[in-house]
């Protein structure tokens, strides 16, 4: 039995039933990926909303574990992600309205995160002032 007859058999999902898929604009749906699950380069497979993998990092965490390792496109499946459920996600994927404030800088309203840029002086207060 190959890979792709393992997943089929193993983890039946129907796309029409799907709780995390959205109804993505054609736009969006085209050269996106595969609907089926998948298994990623860990062996785990992505798409089956099984969260448990004897496979995946997050089942063999530990404090020298890297947190990049679950990282890039192969950890995110391209229809069935529960990110797709946001409101701002849903606006831009099924009816084309971009993000609010696109361009701003994002800021934690209660967090100061400005720090010099390596190579780079913040201004002191008198110019900042000017």
């Amino acid at each position: 039995m190959d890979q792709k007859q393992q997943i089929n058999s193993e983890h039946k999902d129907d796309p029409k039933l799907d709780p995390f898929e959205i109804n993505f604009l054609p736009q969006f749906r085209e050269d996106r990926g595969p609907r089926e699950p998948f298994i990623n380069s860990s062996g785990v497979v992505i798409g089956d909303h099984d969260y448990e993998s004897p496979n995946s990092p997050l089942e063999q965490w530990s404090t020298e574990t890297d947190p990049a390792v679950m990282s890039g496109d192969e950890w995110v499946h391209p229809f069935k992600d529960i990110g797709f459920m946001t409101e701002e996600n849903r606006n831009y994927f099924e009816q084309g309205i971009p993000p609010g404030n696109q361009g701003a800088t994002f800021m934690h309203a209660d967090k100061n995160s400005a720090f010099p840029i390596k190579g780079s002086k913040l201004p002191d207060k008198a110019d900042a002032e000017k």
